[in-house]
């Protein structure tokens, strides 16, 4: 039952992501006291992608670098670079939403980049290790960026963040390895169980970040173009990902994860650190993110799967005509 549930909900994710954008934007008055558990479930999200992947796959990863360190490279360099260039050739006159949109795009890739991996089959050891590394050096990119970018010295606690992102992504991660090698879990097919339970997580997260996003929401051409700017960039995360890993000529699992990890950001710790440390305004195309963020994903992730099962049919075609 739960395999069958889980099928179905894979199936209607590019539907139920904006339909839970929605329903966070229309009952943000009740949802937005929730998101103290947001932690808590991107927790369980990341122990379910977690499980399946085996100790000798991420000795793999790492003796393979190559994808990792690509990433790394377009998220840290290449996104925030490009979001300096768009935020000071669009909003020019307006240096908080410039300072807004580098804050968009320096911040970590997504944890749900694995629950996404997962679901479209990509190579979740090369994500987990993504994951871990960018988050675990978060605390130096992040202000050293700032820096760079804005001339602005942010001086917050860099072991408290830490702590959080470790049990937020860390614990969860190594204890669903973990889980691998128990005897009373060893040989079953566990993480079937938990897909569904994740999937249902993701949907409330979207809701309550998207009513956590609502108070910001003013619906004027400001925000509109500032919407526009964010969707732009968030999508050409993804692409440049996709395009990276063809150009390399990777796996064709490898590129799944490098369109997840290179298109999707920790909303999260950039709404926490432009609400802490900025103006309120700066908050604005942090928080526009969650709105499609989950969408693109959706929906990118279809578009390539089908393109590259598409591409593997035809090389087969062509193996058989050869031969």
């Amino acid at each position: 039952m739960l395999q069958t549930i889980n099928q179905r909900l894979e199936k209607k994710m590019p539907y139920l992501t904006p339909t839970s954008v929605i329903v966070g934007l229309v009952l943000a008055d009740v949802l937005h006291s929730w998101v103290v558990i947001v932690p808590w479930i991107f927790a369980f999200i990341t122990l379910s992608s977690s499980i399946g992947v085996k100790v000798e796959k991420l000795k793999q990863a790492l003796l393979h670098p190559g994808p990792i360190f690509l990433s790394l490279f377009i998220i840290q360099v290449v996104m925030p670079c490009i979001a300096f260039g768009v935020g000071h050739l669009f909003f020019a006159a307006d240096p908080l939403t410039i300072v807004g949109l580098i804050i968009a795009f320096i911040i970590p890739t997504g944890v749900i980049s694995l629950m996404w991996v997962s679901i479209y089959k990509g190579n979740a050891s090369v994500t987990l290790v993504i994951v871990l590394v960018n988050t675990l050096l978060s605390p130096l990119f992040i202000p050293l960026s700032l820096h760079l970018f804005v001339g602005a010295s942010v001086d917050f606690d860099i072991f408290s963040l830490m702590r959080n992102l470790v049990l937020m992504i860390v614990v969860p991660s190594l204890f669903g390895i973990l889980l691998n090698y128990l005897p009373f879990t060893k040989n079953k097919d566990v993480k079937s169980k938990f897909a569904p339970f994740s999937k249902v997580g993701l949907m409330f997260v979207i809701a309550i970040n998207s009513s956590v996003a609502a108070p910001v929401m003013t619906f004027d051409w400001n925000m509109f173009r500032i919407v526009i700017a964010v969707f732009f960039l968030a999508s050409l995360g993804y692409v440049l990902g996709v395009v990276a890993g063809k150009m390399l000529k990777l796996d064709s699992d490898v590129i799944i994860s490098l369109l997840f990890n290179n298109g999707m950001r920790n909303i999260s710790v950039g709404a926490t650190i432009a609400i802490l440390y900025f103006p309120p305004q700066v908050s604005v195309p942090v928080v526009a993110g969650t709105l499609f963020q989950q969408v693109l994903a959706a929906n990118y992730g279809r578009i390539l799967s089908t393109y590259l099962k598409k591409e593997e049919n035809e090389k087969k075609k062509e193996l058989k005509m050869v031969h």
